[in-house]
């Protein structure tokens, strides 16, 4: 494929090409797959529950990638139905640890959070990757966040430095597969608006008594502010997703990609 005959808008771009998306039936996941099954590849995810409207539920596969049996459910269907995948989107994680400081958080709080920021990754990786470097071909990405380098205290501490070991990992892969035609990249997303954030502002507004724009401006204002003004949008990761594990990124391996509307301070 030659990348200069290549648009973003090209529905044959991904043609032929088998991705698995972890956790894409709602929020970055979900504008990920869309943006790529758009593009013209068969775009396989996961979920822990099957939502009822889903599309294509043939290319869903339910699972939870916090266990090892989940992530080895994903690896099993996905080497019989589809020998493989050209694209892995690691993007599943978050945090469910309470607020409270570090002195909040108890093994359980920190062993969820290693084994849905780092670990779901890290097997599906082990059990993935061998196919890609057979075939001497494929792209991974690796969803972290800007809380590795901006980690927040109150609740989500234990998620920072879980995303931490997900960067430090994917350098080290890249440099590991990059010679045998793998290339491995990390995406850290800042605060993004997706259905869930958007609910979150809702009840802040609500709570406070204030309106929609003045809680969206709040929260910002909790994290440093946002020097564009406004959240990112899922449909914006998308878009730099599928530039990375497009043809057109083919010399970009072992990178980081920040898009958080400038929210890190520093270079």
């Amino acid at each position: 494929m030659n990348p200069s005959t290549h648009t973003p808008s090209d529905a044959h771009e991904f043609k032929g090409k088998r991705v698995l998306v972890t956790g894409g039936t709602k929020g970055m996941g979900e504008a990920i797959v869309k943006r790529l099954s758009r593009a013209g590849a068969t775009v396989i995810t996961t979920a822990r529950s099957i939502p009822a409207d889903w599309q294509t539920p043939e290319l869903l596969i339910q699972a939870d990638l916090s266990t090892p049996q989940g992530t080895d459910t994903v690896i099993k269907e996905v080497l019989e139905r589809f020998g493989g995948v050209d694209i892995l989107v690691n993007n599943v994680g978050g945090s469910s640890a309470p607020g409270g400081g570090f002195l909040a958080l108890g093994d359980h709080d920190w062993q969820q959070a290693l084994n849905s920021n780092l670990l779901a990754a890290v097997r599906l990786d082990r059990g993935l990757l061998p196919r890609m470097l057979e075939q001497g071909a494929g792209v991974v990405i690796h969803i972290s966040s800007i809380q590795r380098r901006l980690p927040l205290f109150e609740a989500t501490l234990a998620y920072a430095a879980a995303k931490a070991a997900l960067t430090t990992y994917s350098k080290g892969l890249s440099k590991e597969v990059g010679p045998k035609g793998v290339r491995v990249n990390t995406v850290a997303p800042g605060f993004i608006e997706t259905t869930a954030a958007h609910a979150l502002i809702l009840r802040l507004a609500s709570q406070a008594g204030i309106d929609e724009q003045a809680a969206r401006q709040r929260l910002m204002a909790s994290l440093g502010g946002i020097p564009i003004g406004r959240p990112g949008r899922p449909e914006e990761v998308a878009e730099l997703v599928t530039f990375l594990v497009s043809d057109r990124a083919a010399s970009i391996n072992g990178s980081e990609y920040v898009i958080d509307g400038g929210t890190v301070p520093t270079v």
